[in-house]
């Protein structure tokens, strides 16, 4: 029961690695406001938890819908102790295939998205002055290029950027800001990372998942659940003087 009674706001947690996360929390004894552009998918997660989840409609890629969302996860749960901005989308082409349109939606949801609910959460975290933490999630593609995938790497390394200084200026508050750097994780959106990679490397469907699972020197592909005692750690009192750090949680695929 590391989080006890603490109140949690995850993004995008309606399924995948957010919503192994929300269960990860709510077992830990936090309540566990589930948030997600999809409002029916995060009530069914919540409904699948426990009475100390709930959801909330959130896009983080519209100012509005975060204020809002913030602000009743405030007032439903007392405050808001932690954070996990999990909300992300992928996508790759070539750098001459790139458009207008690609960069500025994952930059709106990735950088700008996390940057936003950030700021946010840690004025209502400063208003309850008992400090907080705050996870961000990275990945593996921050820590380097990749030819492919130039933005969504760009945009993770922002993440990290992000997760420095964010950190720097808001533990004078008692708020912990910290990232996580996952590697592959297997889920239902690798359907459609694998179909990209099949479209640019004239791959059969289902090829590229298999040569990036064998790559990793652990022998598989990550689950959600390989990142849960991470970010439990990062959300608990025990991270108290982790300031500002990303972590790689990626089977060994890089090292830093």
């Amino acid at each position: 029961m590391r989080l006890d009674g603490k109140s949690a706001l995850i993004t995008g947690s309606a399924r995948g690695i957010g919503r192994a996360f929300a269960e990860a929390f709510v077992r830990e004894g936090a309540i566990v406001a589930i948030a997600d552009i999809d409002l029916k998918g995060a009530e069914k997660v919540a409904s699948e938890l426990h009475p100390n989840a709930f959801a909330v409609e959130m896009d983080v890629s519209d100012i509005s819908s975060i204020e809002q969302a913030v602000e009743v996860v405030s007032q439903r749960s007392g405050g808001i102790d932690i954070l996990v901005n999990n909300a992300a989308v992928f996508d790759l082409a070539p750098i001459s295939d790139i458009t207008e349109e690609s960069f500025d939606r994952v930059f709106a949801i990735n950088v700008k998205g996390a940057l936003l609910t950030l700021q946010a959460v840690a004025e209502v975290m400063k208003d309850h002055r008992r400090g907080g933490k705050i996870i961000n999630m990275a990945s593996q593609a921050g820590r380097r290029g990749e030819a492919l995938v130039a933005v969504y790497c760009a945009s993770k390394a922002a993440v990290i950027s992000l997760t420095q200084s964010a950190g720097l200026d808001l533990i004078q508050y008692g708020i912990n800001v910290n990232a996580i750097s996952p590697g592959v994780v297997d889920g239902e959106h690798w359907d459609a990372v694998d179909a990209l990679f099949s479209k640019y490397e004239n791959l059969p469907r289902g090829e590229k998942k298999r040569l990036v699972g064998e790559a990793v020197p652990y022998g598989r592909m990550g689950q959600a659940e390989d990142l849960v005692g991470m970010a439990t750690f990062l959300a608990s009192a025990e991270s108290a003087y982790v300031v500002g750090q990303t972590f790689n949680v990626d089977g060994g695929n890089w090292m830093s």
